[in-house]
């Protein structure tokens, strides 16, 4: 695999489409960051496996579609849509799908992401989640 930033950013994002939480794992540095849309820090590769474990329950079938990216060095950016069906107790409905545009700010050293930071308008899904229960 090439590491250059924009080639790891993209592999993070083929795991993130395959709910690969193995592969997000191999691909995030030991302290890894994570920073959500409302600032919230996770650190940790570990910890991060748990998130997106869970993440994946809630919303089995999230993906992103990139649009453009661009970088700049160890500096990825990454702009499209965000999308997902909200599965309280893992059933899919139609009515719980949601889709939002998103950016994605990815560090990258040494082949490894250091950094993920994600800016989307989550209010979609926190609404289905405030609806369901």
């Amino acid at each position: 695999m090439n590491n250059s930033a924009e080639s790891v950013a993209h592999a993070f994002v083929r795991a993130i489409n395959r709910q690969d939480v193995d592969g997000l794992v191999a691909l995030m540095a030991p302290e890894h960051r994570f920073i959500d849309s409302l600032g919230n820090t996770v650190v940790g590769r570990e910890k991060m496996r748990a998130g997106w474990a869970g993440y994946f329950k809630m919303v089995p079938d999230y993906s992103i579609a990139i649009e453009e990216s661009l970088s700049d060095g160890t500096v990825a950016l990454m702009l499209g849509i965000a999308e997902g069906t909200y599965a309280p107790a893992g059933k899919l409905k139609s009515e719980n799908r949601w889709k939002t545009p998103i950016a994605l700010r990815a560090l990258i050293e040494d082949g490894l992401v250091e950094e993920w930071r994600v800016y989307a308008d989550n209010e979609p899904l926190r609404n289905l989640m405030k609806k369901n229960g």
